[in-house]
């Protein structure tokens, strides 16, 4: 591998497990340790279920793709799309005590993956969406 490996998927929910497959094969091929490869899965398959959900309204006609690189000193994923644009500074996190309250499934995810990678930024670039995520990695 030369330190970077991508999968296309359709938009169905029905391929996050080949998404997290493949994530977490590539992760282990770059040599991220086991605790990482754990975290960093839950993270894209956070971001790809909302793709897939809320971004493509699970169009099996449109597409997702992730990319992963080994970069320094830890690990850059993309992943890109053509739906609807999110826009990460209109969103506004939820407050834990109110979804406790209201006992609402769902909401978690991305306050989830902002706190598992150390960075995650959405932007709109030739004519797709992209998310790009990094997780500085202490490799053995």
């Amino acid at each position: 591998m030369n330190n970077s490996n991508n999968i296309k998927v359709n938009c169905s929910t029905k391929n996050l497990k080949e998404i997290r497959t493949f994530v977490e094969a590539s992760l282990k091929e770059l040599s991220v340790p086991a605790n990482d490869i754990a975290l960093i899965v839950l993270a894209i398959d956070e971001i790809c279920a909302n793709f897939i959900i809320h971004s493509n309204h699970c169009n099996e006609d449109q597409e997702i793709e992730i990319l992963i690189k080994n970069e320094n000193q830890g690990v850059s994923i993309e992943i890109l799309d053509q739906g609807e644009y999110f826009d990460l500074a209109s969103y506004k996190e939820p407050e834990l005590q109110e979804l406790v309250k209201e006992k609402r499934k769902g909401g978690m995810g991305l306050l989830l993956v902002k706190r598992i990678m150390d960075s995650i930024e959405f932007k709109k670039e030739n004519n797709q969406n992209v998310c790009k995520l990094f997780k500085k990695i202490k490799f053995a």
